[in-house]
């Protein structure tokens, strides 16, 4: 089983989002991150070579951006984002990945 942290800046995200909405990002990551995090589903992939992270889940509309540190077994929540078409928008600036 792997550790589930969020960094300071996901924990900000999160915060800004409406109670219900943060249950539910919460409870999805719990279910989706804790077991085999680096296993494709219908709500997980990989991200294309960028900047904030290599893994994306997908909860409604928003987007929970991670990276697995497989030798420590632990899962790094870095951002937590609103998806728009194809672009992530993140405390108001808006990132293609």
């Amino acid at each position: 089983m792997y550790e589930v942290r969020l960094a300071d800046d996901a924990k900000r995200h999160l915060a800004a989002f409406p109670a219900r909405d943060q249950r539910v990002v919460l409870d999805a990551i719990d279910e989706q991150l804790q077991h085999q995090p680096t296993v494709v589903t219908r709500n997980r992939k990989p991200l294309r070579e960028n900047p904030l992270a290599e893994w994306e889940l997908r909860v409604q509309r928003y987007r929970v951006l991670y990276n697995v540190a497989e030798e420590s077994v632990t899962v790094i929540v870095i951002a937590i984002a609103v998806k728009a078409g194809n672009r992530f928008n993140i405390e108001g600036e808006e990132y293609s990945l």
